[in-house]
């Protein structure tokens, strides 16, 4: 029998982290009533975070790393796990728990209400976001933001937090067109459930922001908005 939730947890420089993140996620999810899969791919990095994942991992049946030599980009790591996942919802999460676990509780609420893909949002009415990024990253967040909804996504207020779920039929179709390696791969994703029409619903988050990125706040914001162009581009046919 299939679980009900595979938790897919894409790691890159988390030595030092995620075994305590596992640790964490394993911790919850042994107290909640149903079945679950974790799956944590280790997208190349320091080779220090597999054995500590491993480690933390261990003796747990349903609890597997997936390991990387190199790094391949986060929308990678997503679809990977996601290809390897059992379950009848597919959601991963951030490594660093910037976003809180126990936000799956309503995001699964929000699933047997009738979403098919359920994101979590840092500014939907009624989240909240603790700690604060610095000014650059706070203006560039709101203007990739803007710039997303303009060109391919309106109507999403938040489409780069790092908690998203699928239905794994939606899953399935969605991540079979899904190219985009990089941080552009959550619009990507978004950008074709909603051309597929699924029904796509925001969970208000709390954000816990954390000093410790692996994003660099320049090259990554450009990278995003090119991949931005070669998603219109990519898409820019009927899908079935």
């Amino acid at each position: 029998m299939n679980p009900l939730l595979s938790l897919i947890v894409p790691a890159y420089n988390e030595a030092g982290r995620i075994g305590a993140t596992i640790t964490r996620v394993c911790a919850y999810l042994d107290r909640q009533p149903y079945a679950w899969e974790l799956l944590v791919v280790i997208d190349g990095g320091d080779p220090a975070a597999v054995v500590e994942a491993r480690h933390a991992a261990a003796g747990r049946g349903n609890a597997r790393v997936i390991a990387n030599s190199i790094n391949r980009g986060k929308g990678y790591a997503v679809r990977q796990g996601f290809a390897e996942a059992t379950g009848e919802r597919l959601v991963f999460i951030d490594a660093d728990l910037s976003l809180p676990i126990e936000a799956l509780e309503p995001m699964l609420a929000r699933f047997d209400a009738g979403a098919d893909v359920v994101i979590g949002s840092r500014l939907a009415p009624g989240a909240r976001e603790v700690g604060g990024p610095g000014g650059l990253r706070r203006v560039m967040s709101r203007v990739f933001n803007a710039v997303v909804q303009a060109a391919a996504l309106p109507g999403l207020s938040d489409t780069q937090c790092g908690l998203k779920g699928f239905r794994a039929e939606a899953a399935r179709r969605v991540f079979a067109h899904q190219a985009t390696n990089g941080f552009g791969f959550d619009v990507e994703a978004l950008f074709l459930a909603r051309k597929l029409g699924y029904r796509i619903d925001e969970l208000p988050v709390t954000c816990t922001y954390h000093d410790r990125s692996s994003v660099n706040r320049v090259r990554d914001a450009l990278k995003m908005i090119a991949d931005l162009v070669t998603i219109r581009w990519r898409h820019r046919h009927p899908i079935s």
